[in-house]
């Protein structure tokens, strides 16, 4: 059996261990620069720690449960039962069935874009799009006919949704039809089919590289700078932007010379509130956590519906790249002060649009009536 260490440091026999606060303040501090703009900055904005998310934010059960005895029985609930038994299994399984169909051979792009395999999609991301959501798009002039443009927007959902309905309110409604190509989350990626499928649909692996190819190549670019912390906040943290990392997107622009365009997604968090998560359950799946929400698990499948919330996307006026992008990524604390206001931009966008939205669910009987050709149809507040 072996003899614990008698090893000591110099003076440890003698000199009693301090606390650690202590230690800290005896520990000679690093000479930081600061950025008299940037004070400035965070003075107008004050940006309050409730804004972010903590560990003590994660809901209990009880608090889980009462919120679900709270949720029973709405109209907007009601609403998506009644959409879905209307619309049939007959149109999802025709839309299947031309895309496999076609057997031909395929033109694949270097990200693994098929046309072939996306067109007859298409279509049900647009009724999506035009009946269950009835997004509303603002601003789409900000975006260029041609030529490289990065998107930047608010991540938020649970489940990405948002980069869907934003392609194809620009693929549908911009006058060039644009194509945007969103940038998804690397676990994707991880799963079983998901990854491949994404692909085809033109999504590509969020990372550096790809979206400097992309913008390289003249494609308009989407891209969420919250990442997985914007898509997992909590209902409680509905849009509050969470902070944009390193100033990925701001790099990525000054790279390439791409225009940043602030866009905001607003609906998409009442969609599919997450009212807690799991973390440990998830991560021998290879997911960053297993969403509550008032229908997930509970429902199962089902429960990946979204509620059929009004949806808004707002495209913002371009921020340009700086005269001397070279200076800029040299730069960190100008870096950092340009992804601030690319942030607080985004933010104003979402303000402006909660501001004057008159409701969550507005208008969703109107829309069956249109998307069924049943009549107007009741108004759901």
């Amino acid at each position: 059996m072996s003899e614990p260490s008698t090893d000591r440091r110099p003076g440890s026999e003698t000199e009693p261990a301090r606390p650690r606060a202590a230690r800290d303040e005896a520990r000679p501090r690093r000479h930081e620069h600061r950025d008299p703009q940037m004070d400035v900055l965070f003075d107008r904005n004050p940006i309050s720690d409730r804004v972010f998310e903590s560990k003590t934010d994660i809901l209990s059960l009880e608090e889980v449960l009462e919120a679900l005895d709270k949720v029973k029985g709405l109209p907007p609930l009601r609403a998506a039962a009644e959409l879905f038994s209307r619309l049939g299994i007959e149109r999802l399984q025709a839309s299947f069935q031309r895309m496999l169909a076609s057997r031909k051979d395929r033109v694949i792009d270097e990200f693994g874009l098929d046309e072939a395999f996306l067109t007859p999609l298409e279509p049900i991301a647009k009724w999506f799009h035009d009946h269950y959501f009835r997004v509303e798009s603002e601003g789409l002039e900000h975006v260029p006919d041609t030529g490289r443009c990065l998107l930047v927007a608010n991540h938020s959902g649970t489940l990405p949704y948002d980069a869907t309905m934003v392609v194809t309110a620009v693929r549908c409604q911009h006058p060039s039809h644009r194509r945007v190509r969103p940038l998804v989350e690397d676990f994707i990626y991880h799963l079983p089919f998901l990854g491949m499928f994404m692909s085809r649909v033109g999504a590509v692996r969020a990372c550096q590289e790809n979206a400097q190819r992309l913008l390289e190549s003249d494609h308009a670019t989407l891209v969420f700078p919250e990442g997985i912390k914007g898509i997992g906040k909590l209902y409680s943290k509905r849009y509050r932007l969470q902070r944009f990392g390193r100033g990925g997107a701001v790099r990525l622009a000054a790279v390439t010379g791409s225009p940043m365009i602030p866009v905001s997604i607003v609906g998409a968090e009442e969609s599919m509130p997450l009212l807690s998560k799991v973390s440990w359950l998830a991560r021998p799946l290879g997911l960053p956590y297993i969403p509550i929400t008032p229908t997930l698990p509970w429902l199962g499948a089902l429960g990946l519906i979204p509620l059929p919330t009004k949806w808004y996307i707002d495209f913002g006026e371009p921020i340009p790249v700086p005269d001397d992008p070279e200076a800029l990524l040299h730069d960190r604390v100008a870096m950092n002060r340009l992804n601030e206001d690319l942030r607080h931009a985004v933010q104003r966008l979402i303000d402006k649009r909660l501001a004057s939205r008159p409701s969550v669910f507005g208008g969703i009987g109107a829309a069956l009536g249109r998307a069924f050709g049943g009549g107007r149809g009741g108004d759901t507040p």
